[in-house]
């Protein structure tokens, strides 16, 4: 997990889960699965999953690995697994396009498209529901990430589903 290496312990000792899809013994992508309260750094907010949902983050497939399908089978393991232990809804968050058409493929729907303004030192940010969202989905994500409102000052631009 290269520089995150000395981050396992401390989660894992809070209740978060990892996940790891492997080639030959290589790790090559990783990924969390937390069912309590997580500090999004790219929003500046935290996610709080009711009971029976989990947030799935921090996802990275490792550079020479790629555009070959390894993230996509990692989110299917980590949705499989939490599945069979019945959790009823898993909370994700994607900023490159790849990653969002795999959040697709593999069943999440957009909930809430974020934006982020930058003025100075300070950040804006704005969220919004997507456009297919389903107004319920659209109240609970807004409660789970704690937004009073559709702005608020916080991080870079994140595409929640």
């Amino acid at each position: 997990m290269g520089h995150e290496g000395d981050r396992v312990g401390p989660r894992h000792a809070r209740g978060c889960r990892s996940f790891a899809a492997l080639d030959g013994g290589r790790l090559v992508s990783y990924g969390w699965l937390s069912t309590g309260p997580e500090w999004i750094g790219e929003l500046g907010l935290e996610i709080l999953p009711s009971a029976g949902e989990a947030y799935v983050w921090n996802c990275v497939t490792l550079a020479p690995y790629r555009r070959r399908g390894r993230y996509r089978a990692l989110l299917e393991g980590i949705v499989s697994r939490a599945r069979a232990e019945g959790l009823a809804r898993l909370w994700i968050g994607s900023i490159e396009d790849p990653a969002e058409k795999a959040d697709a493929d593999v069943g999440f729907n957009p909930v809430l498209h974020f934006t982020v303004a930058r003025l100075g030192p300070l950040r804006w940010l704005s969220a919004r529901p997507a456009p297919s969202a389903e107004a319920r989905l659209v109240e609970e994500a807004k409660q789970r990430l704690g937004l009073r409102s559709w702005s608020s000052l916080g991080g870079p631009g994140v595409r929640v589903h």
